[in-house]
């Protein structure tokens, strides 16, 4: 063998060793307000979640491994919150993003100085190769309206604390994580003049808000442009189980947003692997919920089940493309490689328009869809 032989054979060692260059996918990038997002997100409400989601701290390599594959695909946009994290692991999600991006940046400047000599880019006629995706991290961190919250300081000082527990010195976006307007509508002011504070005081690219509906955010980006304060996003519960009309992506349009949907996959129930005789486990509060959503939702199951196999998919990729085809960016959690993989099997192809229609049609006749998130608005 030559040694440039060896030499190549030895390089691509590492590289696998590493874990690097394994992915194929390629998440591509849209507008958001003023910024550039990629077109699939991760959302990490599961990371620190005991309740819903069982975590565990013994979950963190995998959580990673998770972490690493979506980022080698091109994920940047990841949501999360100075709320995430049960009890005493309250703000536990930010943590875990700041670790993991220093982890990975890491990584990828290990790999390339364990290959440079060789210039292994160069030797395999891709001269990309060897640096990977190395697109910026971007964290949509939202801050929760607690009652303690009545000052504009307050959202400032929210904003510090989440950057230091990420370790980072700028968020990409700063979000309000629900309105208060139908239950202390006195502190909605003090919570928007305090997030474009946020942004004056250079914490944040831009601001964004959860859980508004189309009228609160139509006044929402009204005060952001008298403030000359940009609007990136917008996020709202939106899956198959809780489709509506397109006011909420037209707000979006006229604010120059876009739509975020969280929860695309309805807490799981779209994945199709739950049914009657397989709930999430006692003392869950999944359980309940899905067995009280899952016979309505056969039909609309069904559907989905049948178009997937149509286009050679899973349940839950289909689900995703179809919040992509609806102009949105979908946030998938993925507190594992498996579900990470899985959610990266979404982007790269498109549904059909009848295949869109059809899942439509079966989302709209539904008799019972997923209950709304308690602190929406309209």
């Amino acid at each position: 063998m030559s040694i440039i032989s060896k030499a190549l054979c030895i390089c691509l060692s590492i590289s696998t060793a590493a874990g690097f260059g394994q992915s194929k996918v390629k998440v591509g990038r849209v507008t958001a307000g003023p910024i550039d997002i990629s077109s699939l997100g991760c959302g990490t409400w599961s990371w620190g979640n005991k309740l819903l989601w069982d975590y565990d701290p013994s979950q963190d390599e995998e959580i990673y491994r998770a972490y690493r594959a979506v980022r080698d695909a091109g994920v940047t946009i990841f949501d999360t919150a100075d709320s995430y994290g049960t009890l005493e692991l309250n703000g536990r999600a930010e943590i875990l993003l700041g670790q993991f991006e220093r982890r990975y940046q890491e990584e990828i400047s290990s790999n390339k100085s364990q290959t440079s000599m060789f210039d292994i880019g160069s030797l395999l006629g891709n001269a990309d190769s060897s640096s990977k995706n190395n697109s910026k991290q971007q964290v949509a961190t939202k801050f929760a309206p607690y009652p303690w919250r009545i000052t504009r300081g307050s959202l400032v000082q929210a904003a510090k604390e989440s950057l230091k527990r990420l370790e980072q010195d700028k968020l990409c976006v700063a979000q309000l994580h629900w309105s208060t307007q139908n239950y202390q509508p006195f502190q909605e002011g003090a919570l928007w003049e305090g997030i474009a504070d946020v942004y004056d005081a250079n914490l944040c690219e831009a601001v964004g808000i959860s859980n508004y509906g189309p009228v609160q955010l139509q006044k929402f980006s009204e005060r952001m442009k008298e403030r000359e304060v940009p609007i990136a996003i917008a996020q709202v519960q939106y899956s198959l189980m809780t489709a509506r009309n397109n006011e909420i992506l037209d707000s979006c349009n006229e604010a120059g947003c876009r739509l975020i949907s969280y929860s695309p996959l309805c807490l799981g129930l779209l994945s199709g692997k739950y049914d009657l005789d397989n709930l999430p486990r006692q003392g869950n509060p999944r359980r309940q919920l899905f067995r009280e959503l899952l016979p309505g939702a056969q039909p609309l199951l069904g559907t989905l089940k049948a178009v997937a196999k149509e286009v050679n998919k899973t349940p839950s990729q289909v689900a995703i493309n179809w919040a992509i085809c609806k102009g949105t960016v979908p946030i998938p959690g993925a507190r594992n490689l498996v579900q990470a993989e899985e959610n990266l099997g979404a982007v790269g192809w498109s549904l059909s328009k009848a295949a869109v229609e059809e899942l439509d049609v079966a989302s709209a006749n539904m008799d019972k869809k997923m209950i709304e998130n308690i602190f929406s608005t309209r």
